[in-house]
């Protein structure tokens, strides 16, 4: 089952928002809530997860890390070149391809305000095919963001 596929009905909406608002809840206490038997939550649950419509994450919280971030975009020539760097480098996550003037657009940290410079000059500032690189230092972080982010960033070539 694809989640293209996968049509939410009301409940369904009930169960995903009922599970972001309290991710340790039990599937006997959620059917209280949306008033159905505890193995048709189970059910629904399964379902959701199977079409890949729920999934599970551990990471931290960018509203509470006492690290810097910054959101950097990029205009390259050759965007299938880019993503091989993206992908390799701890200190890149939230990675977005984007239409219009830039082709991508990503978050950057680091323990120190330095390194987010480290970080794009290393991987982006020399590299050909990069037409135009913007960098802003992100000052704060206003929702509960939870991201999954590699915290051992010791061994990255970037920052040496």
């Amino acid at each position: 089952m694809e989640a293209t596929n996968y049509k939410l009905d009301e409940i369904d909406r009930q169960i995903v928002e009922i599970l972001q608002q309290e991710p340790n809840i039990t599937y006997t206490t959620i059917a209280k809530k949306v008033h159905r038997s505890q193995p048709t939550v189970g059910q629904r649950i399964k379902r959701l997860e199977e079409c890949g419509l729920i999934k599970y994450n551990v990471g931290v919280s960018l509203k509470d890390i006492d690290m810097y971030l910054a959101k950097v975009e990029i205009k390259t020539k050759n965007p299938d070149s880019i993503v091989p760097i993206i992908n390799q480098c701890p200190h890149i996550f939230r990675v977005f391809e984007l239409s219009g003037t830039n082709n991508f657009e990503f978050i950057i940290i680091s323990e120190n305000l330095k390194d987010l410079d480290k970080v794009v000059n290393y991987h982006f500032r020399n590299n050909p095919n990069i037409k135009t690189i913007k960098m802003e230092i992100i000052l704060d972080v206003y929702d509960d963001l939870i991201v999954p982010i590699n915290l051992v960033t010791s061994t990255c070539k970037c920052t040496l």
